[in-house]
């Protein structure tokens, strides 16, 4: 008869302990995640600004409406939707090839793949100067190798950075070169899942490689494909500090991206409640856009059900 009493008092304890040693985390989530981006959204109704803390007023959509009004920001979309789409295509398809060449095993393998993935170990910041340095119009090594090569003169080198045709194609380069270890790492681990089995059974029924490719390969790893592409856009969408270290959004504004306006709008301007606004549309576009992408793909139905 005191059995029930004592049992249920010792799982109230237990609940108790667990709910106490995960207080701290849920603390810490909520100090450095929930309230900054509450913190956030209310900042973009407002004009925050370095030189009106003290004096902070709600001033409803006007920032929004400044923010569309302003000339560098109308630049930036069409310039993130190329910044996003040759980066995941190149990274993609690249990241895919080598992945299928890490597939097979050889002498040397290791080393070819700790090679290969090596930039994702890299600070983005650190890659963005690393690059800077290598399109320098005085000093960088491409520039010294086409003018080896005869095909500019050094008393006119190739503006990379500088030159409004070059700036943005520069900058992507950089960025696929960076991302291209995220997807030879994903898609390699999706592939090494994929059994041998099937492909002897793809050749005893006399299937090329294509047909093997594209009815064993792909549809066995088609969730991490969906999987690793959706996030690829989100981190490229709000990467930053590639465009920050390389141009900050020069020449005139020609190489900012949504979020590198958003990030000079902090640095440079110290307009927080604009910023706030845009980091606003950056998260209403990206949520759009995963639940879009996720109803496209019948991501819950990969497997064929």
């Amino acid at each position: 008869m005191k059995s029930q009493p004592i049992n249920k008092k010792k799982g109230l304890g237990q609940t108790r302990f667990i709910i106490l040693m995960l207080m701290p985390g849920f603390l810490l989530v909520a100090l450095f995640t929930y309230f900054p981006a509450i913190k956030g959204v209310t900042m973009a109704f407002q004009n925050y600004t370095l030189y009106t803390m003290r004096n902070v007023k709600w001033i409803g959509l006007k920032n929004f409406q400044a923010i569309f009004k302003n000339r560098e920001f109308l630049m930036a979309i069409p310039n993130t939707l190329r910044w996003v789409g040759f980066s995941l295509f190149f990274q993609f398809v690249i990241g895919f090839t080598l992945a299928l060449f890490l597939k097979a095993k050889f002498h040397g393998r290791g080393l070819y793949q700790g090679s290969i993935c090596f930039p994702w170990a890299i600070s983005g910041f650190l890659i963005g100067i690393t690059f800077k340095w290598i399109y320098n119009g005085s000093y960088g090594p491409l520039n010294d190798i086409l003018i080896r090569l005869g095909l500019v003169t050094r008393a006119n080198p190739v503006g990379f950075l500088s030159d409004p045709k070059f700036a943005m194609p520069s900058v992507i380069v950089a960025n696929v070169w960076y991302g291209i270890p995220f997807f030879v790492i994903m898609i390699q681990a999706a592939l090494q899942g994929v059994s041998e089995d099937l492909y002897e059974a793809a050749d005893i029924d006399g299937a090329s490689v294509v047909q093997k490719f594209f009815n064993i390969t792909i549809p066995s790893i088609r969730s991490v494909l969906i999987l690793t592409t959706l996030l690829r856009v989100i981190w490229i969408f709000n990467s930053a500090e590639l465009i920050y270290a390389l141009t900050d959004g020069n020449p005139a504004g020609r190489t900012h991206t949504v979020t590198s306006k958003m990030l000079n709008l902090i640095m440079s301007e110290g307009d927080y409640g604009k910023a706030s606004a845009v980091g606003v549309i950056i998260i209403a576009v990206m949520a759009t856009f995963a639940a879009f992408y996720i109803a496209a793909t019948k991501f819950e139905q990969e497997d064929g059900d």
